[in-house]
């Protein structure tokens, strides 16, 4: 092998890797080659074998069949921490730091320096100072807790940490999901100056642009199975999304037209009036009709959730009133009142405030409509069988096991179980947070879909998004919050990016 070919060799290689979980092949003889110094992408719809191939590498998860071999030596990874000491290093979406301690105290933990048993503290303070400073152009006080700095700045801590136990492979999993456009071009900014140094980083991400804007090459993943691996640069967009989902066109382009009714034919399903809550979101008037999908457009932190929570009760309106369907909502309106008046909320956070980990895809369906009916009149296990089914039928559920846990569900597969609990309660009103952050184009087509079918029958959508394109889609009407506060309400035949972003960004009250 001559010293070119040396310095091609990849750093990292899989090579036939199999994982069957029960009912379940993860993946199905997956090759996978990373270098060093290059930022490779790995893409997949939800489900495709992209969590269980990092799990493999991390040593989350055994291998079934295959080999591993990095810098040149096999190598079985037989835990986490094996995989850590081997060189292998992983920062998550959720930091999984320790908030209470210091930065410096996360950078060291568990490798502090000591003498005589006892920390030097001077000595690792000035350490972390300095591995922030060189290697991430970041400079803060490394004294203060993690819980001071903002997502973006423990990402980079997170980073830091890996660095500081001589990661060869660096693992990027979704890390700029809660990021914003300048959190994210710092973290490009490391990324970049990383594989300058000849790191080997591996970036998960579901964002086609962020792809584009800083990758080498591609790999791809569907159903367990390798696509293939593709050079950045020779790979369009259109190629890489029809490779994700194995379709020839987008499925986004496939969507259907959605054909508002009259408006003189419309019911009002909501109408608030003056409705706010002191410290979260300014009093608002807002219209939903039947069969209308309202989407809610601003900035992070703009109000958007606020709104919402008011009109589900999760928090409570401190001034103003609403209806629905014309009865008047009561002072204490509460979650379960709402579901009672039939407003459903499938919220931003789904692995907190949606799914319930431990429980089956089968019992997280059924659960809103069991407590609708009150915990003494329990759903016959036929009839929670059955809507199960239908639900995992509808919603392509995958995988179709109304008995597999819900946690070892993909992402956009999660989201279609909270979103099949709601339609279970057949709501009027059907609120969604965020409902296709963190899932690939595939599921979020499907999503998108569904939402318009909802829309035909007669259900009303409120429609949160930080995708712009994605709220144009889909909205017959959008209300443009700032600085919680709505601003604006735009109509159907006026809705384009540029409007939306001129209200964000200051346009006149509506």
């Amino acid at each position: 092998m001559n010293e070119k070919e040396k310095e091609r060799a990849p750093l990292l290689k899989l090579t036939g890797i199999h994982k069957q979980f029960p009912g379940v092949k993860a993946l199905s003889g997956v090759d996978f080659r990373l270098f060093p110094g290059e930022i490779h992408a790995l893409m997949g719809e939800n489900g495709a074998g992209k969590s269980t191939l990092i799990k493999v590498l991390t040593g989350v998860y055994a291998i079934d069949e295959g080999s591993v071999v990095l810098d040149g030596k096999p190598l079985v990874i037989h835990s986490p921490q094996g995989a850590q000491d081997a060189g292998i290093s992983t920062v998550y979406q959720e930091v999984n730091l320790c908030p209470n301690l210091t930065v410096a105290e996360n950078i060291y933990i568990g490798r502090e320096p000591r003498r005589f048993g006892a920390i030097r503290w001077k000595e690792m303070n000035r350490g972390a100072e300095r591995l922030l400073a060189e290697r991430l152009q970041l400079k803060i006080d490394v004294t203060l807790p993690l819980s001071a700095y903002s997502v973006a700045i423990q990402q980079l801590i997170a980073i830091a940490r890996a660095l500081n136990v001589s990661a060869k492979v660096l693992i990027l999993d979704e890390p700029t999901s809660s990021l914003d456009r300048n959190e994210v071009k710092q973290l490009f900014a490391v990324m970049n100056k990383l594989r300058q140094e000849g790191l080997a980083i591996l970036f998960v991400t579901h964002f086609l642009d962020q792809v584009y804007e800083v990758s080498d090459r591609i790999t791809i993943l569907r159903n367990g199975n390798l696509i293939g691996e593709y050079d950045a640069e020779k790979l369009s967009r259109i190629e890489l999304v029809s490779k994700m989902i194995g379709k020839e066109l987008s499925l986004l382009e496939e969507l259907p037209v959605h054909d508002k009714p009259e408006k003189s034919n419309e019911k009002t399903v909501i109408h608030a009036t003056g409705l706010g809550r002191s410290g979260a979101i300014e009093p608002f008037d807002l219209k939903i009709h039947e069969g209308e999908i309202v989407g809610l457009a601003g900035l992070l932190g703009s109000g958007r959730t606020e709104l919402a929570r008011l009109l589900f009760g999760a928090d409570r309106a401190d001034q103003g009133n609403f209806t629905v369907s014309g009865a008047v909502a009561s002072s204490k309106h509460t979650p379960r009142r709402a579901i009672d008046a039939g407003i459903a909320f499938c919220p931003e956070n789904r692995k907190t405030e949606g799914i319930i980990d431990d429980l089956t895809v089968r019992e997280n369906i059924i659960i809103a409509m069991q407590a609708t009916r009150g915990w003494f009149k329990l759903l016959p296990r036929k009839r929670q069988n059955e809507l199960a089914d239908e639900y995992i039928s509808a919603l392509n559920i995958n995988p179709k096991n109304p008995e597999h846990l819900v946690k070892n569900l993909s992402g956009g597969n999660q989201q279609k179980v909270i979103l099949g609990r709601w339609l279970l309660t057949n709501p009027k009103l059907l609120i969604l947070d965020e409902p296709t952050r963190g899932i690939d184009v595939g599921a979020k087509a499907e999503i998108q879909k569904l939402v318009l079918s909802l829309s035909q029958k007669g259900m009303s959508v409120l429609f949160i998004s930080s995708e712009l394109e994605e709220v144009q889609r889909v909205s017959d009407r959008i209300a443009v919050l700032r600085d919680h506060k709505k601003v604006k309400e735009i109509e159907k035949e006026h809705i384009s990016q540029q409007h939306i972003m001129q209200a964000i960004a200051g346009g006149g009250a509506g």
